[in-house]
């Protein structure tokens, strides 16, 4: 069920928070692929990574602003990782985050959408226990 139209700021939000979710996944995609040669992990999180899809794209590079990003400089915690694991989990925080702004943005919007993010964050959830506790110390 479509609802309210969004704004283009609103765009300008989901196509930030959308790109962050994406992004963040594939980091921890990859490393399961290539670094743990772990098939199942690598393919639930590249499903998940699809399952991060809408079809408004058009709007979302049409509100695209990144050069005028008010915080596009990294903070110094963003720099500092101390090993894989905390790439790992800054990944997964990054995509769990932005999966809740996506949910709570497309209330406004679309019922599907907004449960389609609410189902991501919780896999997002499982999966980070399942691979966070299996990494070596």
């Amino acid at each position: 069920m479509t609802t309210n139209s969004l704004s283009p700021e609103l765009y300008r939000v989901i196509d930030a928070n959308l790109n962050r979710l994406k992004e963040g996944v594939r980091v921890v995609e990859d490393i399961q692929r290539y670094r743990d040669n772990d098939k199942t992990l690598s393919l639930k999180l590249k499903a998940l990574r699809h399952k991060a899809r809408i079809e408004e794209y058009k709007e979302l590079l049409l509100y695209r602003d990144s050069v005028n990003d008010v915080l596009r400089s990294s903070t110094k915690s963003e720099l500092n990782r101390t090993d894989v694991t905390s790439i790992i989990a800054a990944n997964f925080k990054r995509a769990q985050e932005s999966s809740r702004v996506l949910e709570e943005l497309f209330k406004l919007h679309s019922v599907e959408y907004s449960e389609n993010f609410k189902q991501i964050r919780y896999e997002l959830y499982n999966l980070e226990k399942e691979i966070i506790l299996a990494q070596k110390s």
